[in-house]
């Protein structure tokens, strides 16, 4: 009995250190996204981008095995994503929080990385402030302000742009890209004419549209999250009969996003937008992403794509360089300064903001083998958040 007993034991104990073993051996990332409700699409695209990078690249890195949680917010709700954050650290022992679509989540989240002290990587909000929320957060994807400013210096100075009108939804990364813009701007020479903001949810594009069509402006500014607001943005100015060689329109990447152009067909002809990522780069990390992306997927990336795919090489990154540890200090520490070629160009995490540098495409929509497409004629390389960059050291 008695030997039995020790027996039974020692298989306890042995199981126990197997399990711990195992557990030492696994890194768990938190994943949190928007897999349902109208920015649905957005945290599909992203997941897309995270499962690309671990195809092309394993799902081990410095000898252990990296294990995805993913869990859907469901849309804008900060107060889920901070219940989710939790429930990921204290139930599932995660040693990484990531993904985050919407600023709203990204900040909630923040709270939780900040008192676990767990790295988070931001894989798409883009408000500016985000970052400054907890001490462990570096961001993958982009600041508006950084695309913001950079377009409104070009639209003033490079363009020869007087006079404009902006629109933008009324949220913090919309208020981000209004403030960037017409502070470039204005320091660039440019004259702000008038403004308006949409409502988050489910916008009628119709009336306001027309109300600025009604201005007769030299530009229009326009910003709207990414997911199905840009296509039916873009439907509302083709239905208005607003013509982009009259009126020159103005906005960021989500302006023509993919399904976006496919909506407006011709009448996205002449849009002018600035940023990070175009599916159709030929550099040769592109193409090899681009076609690796295809074959999984059934679809083209977008930049709810390639900020998944570059956030996992931050990861990837950070495990590598601080030699397999995964508390929150080590890796930040490894993830300040990290450099590296992504398929959007040279990409860099500043080491005194945690944020992302890289390069800012000005794209034109012209017509490429018979279909609208964003093609880039300019570029300012190596863009820090300028923000962050005038806030006091």
């Amino acid at each position: 009995m008695r030997k039995s007993l020790i027996g039974l034991l020692s298989a306890t104990a042995l199981a126990v250190t197997m399990t711990q073993a195992a557990a030492q051996d696994t890194i768990k990332v938190g994943v949190i996204m928007t897999l349902s409700g109208q920015f649905a699409d957005a945290g599909i695209q992203m997941r897309n981008g995270v499962q690309t990078y671990m195809k092309q690249f394993g799902d081990t890195v410095g000898g252990k095995k990296i294990e995805l949680i993913v869990k859907d917010s469901g849309g804008m709700a900060p107060d889920v994503a901070k219940r989710l954050a939790q429930e990921l650290v204290v139930r599932d022992k995660v040693d990484i929080l990531a993904g985050f679509v919407l600023t709203p989540n990204a900040l909630a989240a923040s709270d939780v990385s900040a008192e676990a002290k767990k790295f988070m990587v931001i894989m798409n909000a883009a408000t500016s402030i985000i970052t400054t929320k907890s001490p462990y957060s570096v961001r993958s994807s982009v600041t508006l302000p950084q695309v913001a400013e950079t377009f409104g210096t070009w639209a003033a100075k490079k363009a020869g742009i007087k006079k404009s009108y902006s629109m933008v939804t009324d949220y913090g990364p919309g208020h981000d890209f209004e403030a960037g813009f017409h502070r470039a701007f204005k320091e660039g020479g440019g004259e702000i004419t008038g403004s308006v903001r949409f409502p988050v949810a489910n916008p009628d594009f119709s009336a306001f549209i027309q109300r600025a069509k009604d201005l007769n402006p030299e530009s229009i500014m326009i910003f709207v999250p990414g997911g199905a607001q840009p296509a039916a943005l873009g439907k509302a100015f083709a239905e208005r009969g607003v013509d982009p060689n009259k009126t020159r329109i103005l906005g960021s990447g989500e302006t023509t996003a993919e399904q976006a152009l496919k909506s407006m067909g011709d009448a996205s002809l002449g849009i002018i937008t600035a940023w990070h990522y175009e599916y159709t780069d030929k550099n040769p990390k592109n193409v090899a992403f681009v076609k690796l992306f295809n074959e999984m997927h059934k679809r083209n990336p977008d930049f709810f794509s390639i900020g998944g795919y570059d956030g996992m090489h931050v990861i990837y990154e950070a495990v590598k360089k601080a030699g397999g540890k995964t508390d929150g200090d080590a890796l930040i520490a490894a993830a300040k300064g990290l450099k590296w070629d992504s398929p959007r160009g040279p990409m860099s995490i500043d080491p005194e903001t945690r944020d992302v540098v890289q390069t800012i495409y000005i794209r034109k929509v012209e017509k490429v083998n018979g279909e609208p497409q964003n093609v880039a004629f300019d570029k300012v390389e190596n863009v820090k958040d300028p923000v962050k960059a005038r806030m006091p050291k």
